[in-house]
């Protein structure tokens, strides 16, 4: 049986950090859940009163709902009626972890860092919402940026990836948000999954690579704490102006444009991608014509 993994998140100081940014936040670490995302979901679907609601994902997310909900006085997991206080929950291991479609994550205590975080949203605009929280998670963990050999690259629209050369691209993260409606308001889960250290891999088609192939002993903790506030200043940033600041952003750290990408649309099965548009909705140009990819999956064709 293998030993348990210690860790110290060092919460405090993190929470002092975060909390004049998102006033009533709380932190939460767990050695085990389901899903980080999953946990956050169903708080947020009972605190609301709508136990049964789906959440919503990117490229389906419903604009700011109005009108009288039903809320309900109290909730299993001790938490107000109605309550949107911002919260960060660190999972240690994810049971079953989840990425976009469906996808397993895989998660092992100590070779990962798994986190979500919940609050009350409303930007001008939620499209492009993920490709704003991977720039500011890549821009924490490697500043440098695009250079000679390896840097850390986004794909389009959720997965920040080791880019070596011509070397294939290998997967090191991503992003997973999801929106539910509590009261009269809406909250944002915006989840994230980063590879820390060499772990077994299932069914990740996209190649493996972790942090400490940057930087050799970089623990989980030590990762949080580097990129919460980015993160947060993202969100914050995001809510107030939508996608346009960091359009640019994601444009120097693109790893797909001008590779030849396959999608899961019937009528535009292939074509080479050109860049992101003015709402983060992926360009791809089929001979003289540049068409827009807002919803669906897209792949680097070998």
């Amino acid at each position: 049986m293998q030993d348990p993994v210690t860790l110290s998140w060092n919460t405090e100081p993190l929470w002092s950090e975060l909390s004049p940014l998102l006033p009533g936040l709380s932190i939460e670490v767990v050695a085990r859940c389901e899903s980080s995302n999953t946990v956050l979901v169903d708080r947020a679907r009972r605190s609301g009163g709508l136990s049964e609601v789906v959440p919503s994902r990117p490229g389906e997310l419903e604009p700011p709902i109005s009108g009288p909900m039903p809320l309900l006085e109290a909730t299993k997991l001790g938490r107000r009626a109605g309550d949107t206080q911002p919260c960060l929950l660190v999972a240690e291991q994810q049971t079953r972890g989840r990425g976009r479609w469906g996808r397993s994550w895989q998660s092992s205590a100590g070779a990962s860092l798994t986190c979500s975080l919940a609050l009350p949203f409303t930007p001008p605009d939620w499209s492009g919402l993920s490709l704003a929280m991977g720039v500011a998670l890549a821009e924490a963990l490697d500043p440098a940026g695009p250079r000679e050999g390896a840097w850390l690259g986004l794909k389009w629209p959720n997965d920040l990836m080791r880019i070596e050369g011509t070397q294939p691209a290998r997967k090191v993260g991503g992003i997973l948000i999801e929106s539910v409606p509590v009261g009269q308001r809406r909250m944002a889960v915006i989840g994230l999954g980063l590879n820390i250290a060499t772990q077994p891999v299932v069914d990740l088609h996209t190649g493996f690579a972790c942090l400490q192939e940057f930087e050799p002993g970089i623990d989980a903790p030590h990762t949080l704490a580097r990129i919460a506030k980015p993160w947060v200043d993202a969100v914050l940033l995001f809510q107030r102006e939508g996608f346009a600041p960091f359009k640019a952003r994601f444009e120097r750290l693109d790893c797909l444009k001008g590779r030849v990408v396959t999608t899961t649309l019937d009528d535009l099965p292939s074509g080479v991608a050109e860049g992101v548009d003015d709402t983060g909705a992926l360009l791809v140009r089929v001979g003289p014509s540049l068409r827009t990819v807002g919803v669906g999956d897209v792949s680097v064709r070998s």
